[in-house]
């Protein structure tokens, strides 16, 4: 058999199952993985931060039905102006992860992603500097442009980043993982998160109901960091083949 013809079976077989991935990662960069491992570790910080800042919010208002208020809401918006980039860029990495025959799915996802971190970006940074900025009674339909009282634009936008385009995101990322035990748990995480998201995103605004929208939260509030620590054990490996070390050794620059 032609040298050439055993290289590609030996190319095909490492894209085959678990493997593929691995082979695909033999082939990073140490700053490649640097920049996916910090991305995942920041996204999975951001959203540990994010659920206990909500459930904050909501103790402090003494139900879960107003709007939210300052200073929670600030907080969480500054939240998730910092934690949008690094979901792109966690997203960019997954799609260097993947196999050959879900690289569609993967970008796909990817620009979805984007879509969602910059819609959402947008929404918050207004929130954050022209919302604040304006008096609401000087200021006709002010609600129905800036309130988090449904229905408003800002509301809805938001709602379309994180119901509809990071829904689509995971949807879409989660043919990557197949194959091996650790897959089996990213996978199912990914989409949950995005049927949560999209399920109660989506119904709530067609009916008007944002407690409705609370199960979407917990698609990305919740389950998403879930799939995020899966996703970081996926780049370093497991505790037995010490995962823990490659991570420290590929963040200090180290190549592992």
């Amino acid at each position: 058999m032609p040298k050439s013809l055993v290289e590609r079976r030996y190319i095909d077989e490492c894209y085959s199952a678990g493997a593929s991935s691995v082979s695909l990662m033999n082939d990073w960069m140490p700053m490649d993985r640097r920049v996916a491992i910090w991305s995942a570790l920041g996204t999975f910080f951001f959203g540990l931060l994010y659920a206990p800042t909500l459930v904050a919010a909501f103790v402090s208002a003494g139900n879960v039905t107003d709007p939210l208020t300052d200073p929670f809401l600030g907080i969480l918006e500054v939240q998730i102006i910092l934690m949008a980039p690094l979901m792109v860029l966690m997203m960019v990495a997954v799609h260097g992860y993947a196999p050959r025959g879900t690289r569609i799915y993967s970008l796909s996802a990817l620009g979805f992603m984007i879509l969602c971190a910059g819609l959402t970006t947008s929404v918050h940074f207004a929130q954050l500097t022209v919302a604040r900025q304006i008096d609401p009674a000087s200021m006709p339909r002010y609600s129905q442009l800036f309130s988090w009282e449904w229905p408003s634009v800002i509301y809805a936008l938001d709602i379309v980043a994180w119901d509809w385009f990071f829904a689509l995101s995971m949807f879409l990322a989660a043919p990557v993982f197949k194959g091996g035990m650790l897959h089996t748990s990213v996978r199912p995480a990914m989409i949950l998160s995005a049927t949560l998201s999209v399920a109660g995103g989506l119904l709530g605004a067609a009916l008007g109901d944002m407690q409705l929208r609370n199960i979407g939260i917990v698609g990305y509030a919740v389950v998403f960091p879930l799939f995020v620590c899966c996703w970081l054990w996926s780049l370093a490996g497991p505790i037995s083949e010490g995962g823990p070390r490659k991570v420290i050794q590929a963040l200090s620059g180290k190549v592992v």
